[in-house]
């Protein structure tokens, strides 16, 4: 293999393991995209590097400007990564109630971290980003819920990824969180088969779920609405603490994939659509690696100390 010019063009192009020992029906298979292997650890690589670079080519990011972003962890960690190698300084907004790892990773990369109100959560953050973004307008806000770059990334990287890796995908199925995943990799599935079902992952009403929203509290993505989500998905599964977890340490311990939290929210997804056709494929998104979530007790605590802490912490 020959070198890379830098570490951004490692982005992508991430590996498809089968881990059909997981599924329910003998006749369905279960494939994990392994985001992790992404150089900065998730999903999320993509749609910073896509955001950042497109802000760069249409004259919205100078060189040296300041980004500032709203993110419970992953995408923050990526624009923080990739701002460095750019060389802009960085502003990310973020949860107190997020993992202690987060914030070393963001200070790693020498992001500048502004904490807000635990309790207001993924949304009290984007509010107090909107709210900056109006008192700095010299800053570069991407905001990645309505950035069609985020959703493009998809369209352009994971959906023809999967599609020249795993052809026979009958189902997709992913967290909705901004909606980026889904409608990208949806839409492009559906352009090459319009047969292939796309199914979004979301916890129950008023629960909380790493890294996933429910569509009936309130906040709709514009990225959902831009790209006529409610045509793209085929169905909604709901998937609680629990569940999240019960997979997360199934993936590890009978797959060898150590993966957050979020990734076992999309397997249980995947399951429950696997126990419920007669047969086909189910490609389903790792967006991340476990080790940004070793200090939760996730993995080795009792499973209700581990569900009661999910209710507290934000892992994704």
């Amino acid at each position: 293999m020959p070198p890379f010019e830098n570490v951004l063009d490692l982005i992508g192009n991430t590996p498809v393991v089968d881990v059909s020992v997981l599924s329910p029906n003998p006749r369905v298979r279960l494939m994990a995209k392994l985001e992790g292997q992404n150089p900065f650890g998730s999903v999320k690589d993509r749609i910073a590097k896509n955001m950042i670079e497109t802000a760069i080519k249409e004259g919205v990011l100078s060189p040296g400007q300041r980004l500032m972003e709203p993110s419970s962890g992953n995408t923050g960690i990526a624009l923080a990564a990739i701002a460095a190698v750019k060389g802009n300084p960085i502003t990310i907004l973020m949860p107190e109630s997020v993992s202690i790892e987060r914030r070393q990773m963001l200070s790693v990369f020498g992001a500048e971290i502004i904490l807000t109100p635990g309790e207001e959560g993924s949304n009290g953050a984007v509010r107090r980003a909107e709210q900056l973004a109006k008192e700095h307008p010299e800053y570069c806000f991407l905001h990645q819920y309505q950035n069609d770059a985020n959703p493009r990334a998809h369209y352009e990287g994971t959906g023809p990824e999967i599609w020249r890796d795993v052809p026979e995908v009958t189902h997709f199925v992913a967290g909705l969180g901004t909606s980026g995943t889904l409608m990208g990799v949806g839409r492009y599935l559906k352009e090459q088969n319009p047969d292939v079902k796309i199914v979004a992952v979301e916890p129950p009403l008023g629960e909380r779920v790493e890294g996933l929203r429910n569509l009936d509290e309130g906040y709709i993505p514009p990225i959902f609405e831009n790209w006529h989500g409610i045509d793209v998905l085929d169905r909604k599964r709901v998937v609680r603490p629990r569940e999240s977890i019960e997979m997360t340490r199934r993936l590890v311990r009978e797959c060898g994939i150590f993966a957050g939290i979020s990734s076992g929210a999309s397997l249980a997804g995947a399951v429950k659509v696997a126990s419920e056709i007669e047969e086909g494929t189910i490609v389903f998104i790792v967006c991340d690696g476990g080790w940004k979530y070793l200090s939760t007790g996730a993995y080795t605590d009792d499973l209700d100390a581990a569900e009661a802490a999910a209710e507290k912490i934000i892992y994704f």
